[in-house]
């Protein structure tokens, strides 16, 4: 190449998210992918809402991010299969992104998670940007591109196979293996949030499931859940005002035989209580703890397992 050549190739502009391709070609390895990442998204989505009055940030999944410049370009870029970045614009000029490109913006993802479907060789991978002795470029490996070259500052590792989850914080430059908190979960400490494991039904598909929970150990529940744990409380309060109302017709019917007003507060009781058993089961089937929905239904831990369904 010609000096001329060379300064014109110096001069040209980067290319930015609507240059760039947005897929490598490859296709997503398992069924779980797509449910995993939406349970992610939906259930983080009040606390980023808090975090960002703004609306400035953006989730990705399964998005390719570029780190460098290479030919063909979709060479120099990764693609989490979930990544939240704080304080960057949802839309780009009013545009979808196509991509997220490190020179165009520099701000790095805080965190970036991989549903491993094999046994997470392949996310573990420390391989630097090399030349094999023939000159061949070595396809660097994930783990080096977050810790080395992005420097993600949490990076979670779930093997879909084994439910077995590693999350890594960076440290002085290097990657950490964080030790679980006395719950089994993970802190996330700038997102105030918890990543750990459930066990429940999604989607229709019941297994193990990468989620959030609070710093008190409460769980993140998706829009569906949070819509059925209102249900469920109004349900129950239904029923209390229903009982409060026949009471007080009942206190008025003065004519009516002692034995006739214990049948009624029997019927009454039985209502109150089977409206109470119908929430303790749906939100049990939810996946919720016996101490959470105690907590939602304003009971004590044992009036719910004496009303829980029996086996």
């Amino acid at each position: 190449m010609t000096e001329t050549a060379t300064q014109i190739e110096l001069e040209k502009p980067l290319p930015d998210h609507t240059q760039l391709p947005e897929s490598d070609g490859t296709f997503v390895k398992n069924f779980q992918e797509h449910p995993q990442s939406i349970i992610l998204t939906d259930s983080i989505g009040p606390v980023l809402e808090r975090l960002h009055p703004d609306g400035q940030y953006a989730i990705g999944q399964d998005s390719g991010i570029y780190w460098r410049q290479t030919d063909p370009p979709e060479q120099g870029a990764v693609a989490p299969d979930w990544f939240y970045i704080p304080n960057v614009p949802p839309l780009l000029d009013g545009r979808y992104r196509r991509s997220y490109v490190l020179w165009q913006e520099y701000i790095r993802p805080l965190i970036v998670l991989e549903l491993a479907s094999g046994d997470g060789t392949e996310e573990r991978d420390k391989t630097p940007i090399s030349r094999s002795p023939e000159g061949k470029a070595v396809k660097p490996g994930k783990f080096w591109i977050y810790e080395q070259v992005m420097r993600i500052p949490y990076y979670g590792i779930y093997q879909i196979i084994t439910g077995e989850l590693e999350v890594y914080r960076l440290v002085n430059g290097y990657y950490e293996q964080m030790s679980p908190n006395a719950r089994g979960h993970y802190e996330i400490t700038p997102l105030g949030v918890e990543l750990g494991l459930w066990q429940g039904s999604y989607q229709n598909q019941a297994q193990l499931w990468l989620r959030w929970w609070d710093t008190d150990g409460n769980l993140l529940l998706t829009g569906a859940e949070r819509t059925e744990v209102e249900r469920a409380r109004a349900d129950r309060a239904e029923q209390q005002a229903q009982s409060a109302e026949e009471r007080a017709r009942s206190a008025q019917e003065q004519a009516q035989s002692a034995e006739e007003r214990a049948q009624a507060a029997e019927q009454r009781a039985e209502m109150v209580l089977q409206a109470q058993r119908n929430a303790i089961s749906r939100l049990l089937g939810m996946g919720l703890t016996i101490e959470e929905v105690a907590t939602t239904l304003s009971l004590t831990p044992e009036e719910v397992r004496q009303q829980q369904p029996q086996p």
